[in-house]
């Protein structure tokens, strides 16, 4: 299944739906109300073994509405917890697995399908880039999940884009320096959605494709078979540091051969494969420019091939 929040108008209530091939479902009578949005999905996600016969029958059977007549908003729209990983695929000829580390990103960041991020009025020489991102979306309280368990802890996947600052671009600005969770950090730097895919809709996390378009450029054009560090040992790193609750969110990384500057006026849009694709603007209230295209490699934005830079003996 495949749940969204959306508005029938900018003014009316947020409300929880199923979207299918006709449009989409209003579930709102089938679940929990609660005070936010964020908590009414986060319902869903703790009572969905119960809510699941309801839901897939609304699913097959309800009245839907046309997506064109809606308004999708983030499926989570403000996350207790966004964990990112930091860098996390094969890239180019590495040979080395990097370790395994994770940095937090501001929940209020959240935006939408539709929305604008707005980049920062902020006079520092920094460019900032897309990285297109599978995030898992969480069922808790998880805590020391085992790697063999980490079924029990993803309720489902969506997308997300790590919108990030870098000074004087990505080469001068190494991401262990301090200033880098507040160059991620920004309002409007983490858009989500445009729905949560249920874990049972998806196979195998670790083979998907990922893509993503600057105003019809493509730059990512990668597979999820390239993590570094997969999702199993994602959710057992993370729930050892920390308890994760329903409707957290775990951001795999990205591979950044395909990345490229955001700027003024341009539309982006994020696809993963099996849970589907939003389209988003790009505001610049400073009018600045950087160097169009891609900065780092090419290979990963070939349209017709994704090439996997994962060695054969990589575990």
């Amino acid at each position: 299944m495949k749940l969204v929040l959306f508005q029938q108008s900018e003014t009316s209530p947020v409300l929880p739906g199923l979207m299918n091939e006709r449009g989409i479902v209003n579930i709102s009578a089938a679940v929990r109300p609660n005070h936010t949005p964020q908590l009414v999905m986060e319902g869903i996600i703790d009572d969905f073994e119960v809510l699941r016969p309801t839901l897939a029958e609304l699913d097959r059977s309800a009245s839907s509405l046309p997506i064109a007549s809606v308004r999708l908003r983030a499926p989570l729209p403000r996350p207790h917890k966004i964990l990112c990983a930091l860098a996390n695929y094969w890239e180019h000829a590495q040979r080395e697995a990097r370790p395994l580390n994770m940095f937090m990103k501001n929940p209020d960041a959240v935006i939408g399908p539709g929305d604008t991020i707005e980049l920062p009025a902020y006079t520092d020489p920094w460019m900032f880039m897309h990285e297109a991102e599978l995030a898992l979306v969480i069922k808790g309280p998880a805590k020391m999940v085992k790697h063999e368990s980490w079924r029990q802890a993803v309720f489902g996947y969506t997308c997300f884009i790590d919108v990030t600052a870098r000074g004087e671009g990505r080469r001068t600005w190494p991401a262990s320096q301090p200033m880098s969770w507040l160059g991620k950090s920004f309002d409007t730097f983490a858009p989500l959605g445009p729905c949560i895919v249920t874990a049972d809709e998806i196979a195998e996390p670790n083979d998907l494709v990922v893509r993503f378009w600057n105003d019809g450029q493509l730059r990512h054009n990668y597979n999820t078979d390239d993590m570094e560090h997969r999702v199993p040992e994602l959710v057992e790193f993370a729930t050892t540091v920390m308890t994760m609750f329903s409707g957290d969110i775990i951001a795999c990384g990205t591979n950044h051969e395909g990345l490229g500057a955001l700027q003024d006026g341009e539309k982006v849009e994020i696809e993963i494969e099996g849970i589907g694709r939003m389209a988003l603007k790009v505001h610049d209230p400073l009018k600045r420019s950087w160097e169009r295209g891609i900065y780092m490699g090419v290979d990963s934005t070939h349209p017709d091939a994704v090439r996997r830079h994962r060695p054969p003996d990589a575990v």
